[in-house]
């Protein structure tokens, strides 16, 4: 099965909740630092490997039209196909369905999520399902839930109105359809979630793909301001703190009181640099010996207060720092390779974690940094903190 060259974006409506802002530009076309919200979609799905856009447009056809072309300017080619304005998502596929590729990847032009799209196509394949949808798993009640995902990684319940008992997670668009999935929309007047996804779910024909990333929208004032300090994507590095930072204890001890921290050479002249160059700093740490009563959190406090007093002395800083107190049997969610602590500092700091590099000395940050879907740089005796930061600030900060 190839894989799809053609993403699909339904265009949304006029921004009715953002009229005191938006006036009557339609949600796609809402600016965000200059820019509309569409063009942070078009390029993300560019970058994807995606060059054939299709535009499905109601009342936002126009506005759309005059600024994207046919996208050459934004290294796509863009087609459209507008509907009436009272024609809901679903007939607007069922319209365009001889312009659509026999599988395609399908979004909504007023959700953004980092999307790593070969996850979703080896996500896809491996699922056997004819279809795939997206879900944020919700654990912070980000939003309503709706939908129920089973423990084979299928949807069983796709509840748009967010009322069925048991749900959990949110479906958030970014779906990958065959064309001959049409054939099952019975009711074309209604939201292609609606018209085929409850379908689908009970004949077990809808994987999930779960996220712990958050998504950005803009649907309303709030949720415009959350994604305005998402795309402003103000530069941040995570760092692990054993062996990156400081240098690793033998195994099974640990650093117990700040006068057993000890500086690597060339750490605080990295935080320095990333300081100057205007990252973000998080620390990202296991810290077993908690659980294991080798040290309290009280001393573990202490620990890294001592470390910030001499980041801020040499010059740099250390924005946040997350650590797992649990033992390795304890099954949290936080403690490396899992990736819990990355998703804390990614919803904490509006960061995209596909653009922010994790450092860290051990294959279980590495391990941590693929689950995130964040690059991942190994610190080794020969590869220290300071040649990665030099490296990593020699480049340009992508802009797209």
């Amino acid at each position: 099965m190839h894989r799809p060259t053609q993403a699909v974006i339904l265009a949304g409506p006029v921004a009715s909740r953002l009229a005191a802002t938006a006036g009557t530009r339609p949600n796609p076309m809402v600016e965000v630092h200059g820019r509309p919200f569409l063009e942070y979609l078009v390029q993300m799905v560019r970058g994807q490997g995606f060059s054939d856009l299709l535009l499905l447009l109601g009342d936002t056809g126009r506005a759309v039209q005059d600024h994207f072309g046919d996208g050459r300017s934004f290294g796509v080619d863009i087609g459209y196909s507008v509907a009436s304005p009272e024609n809901l998502t679903a007939r607007r596929l069922v319209l365009a369905r001889e312009r659509l590729e026999q599988r395609f990847l399908l979004m909504s032009s007023d959700s953004y999520w980092p999307m790593c799209f070969d996850r979703l196509w080896r996500h896809h394949l491996s699922s056997g399902a004819p279809a795939l949808t997206t879900v944020y798993r919700n654990d912070d009640g980000y939003a309503r839930d709706s939908v129920k995902v089973g423990r084979d990684g299928f949807v069983e319940i796709f509840d748009r109105s967010c009322t069925t008992g048991g749900l959990k997670g949110v479906e958030i668009g970014y779906a990958i359809l065959g064309r001959d999935l049409l054939d099952r929309v019975h009711d074309p007047d209604l939201l292609i979630e609606e018209a085929l996804y409850p379908q689908l779910c009970r004949e077990h024909l809808l994987a999930a793909h779960v996220t712990d990333h958050r998504y950005y929208s803009v649907e309303s004032p709030e949720s415009l301001q959350l994604t305005e300090a998402f795309l402003a994507r103000n530069p941040a590095v995570i760092l692990d703190r054993d062996g990156v930072l400081n240098r690793r204890p033998p195994p099974g001890e640990y650093v117990r009181e700040p006068g057993e921290f000890e500086w690597l050479p060339g750490s605080l002249e990295a935080l320095r640099a990333f300081k100057r160059a205007g990252y973000r700093i998080i620390v990202a740490s296991n810290q077993a010996g908690v659980a294991r009563g080798q040290l309290t959190t009280e001393s573990l406090d202490a620990v890294h207060r001592r470390m910030r007093t001499d980041a801020r002395a040499a010059g740099g800083a250390i924005d946040a720092i997350y650590y797992c107190p649990h033992d390795s049997d304890a099954g949290c969610d936080c403690r490396k390779p899992k990736p819990g602590l990355l998703f804390r500092a990614q919803k904490d700091f509006s960061l995209d974690l596909t653009r922010t590099y994790f450092l860290g000395d051990d294959v279980r940050d590495m391990q941590a940094a693929e689950a995130a879907g964040a690059p991942g740089l190994l610190v080794t005796a020969d590869q220290s903190l300071l040649v990665h930061a030099r490296h990593l600030l020699s480049r340009p900060i992508p802009v797209s």
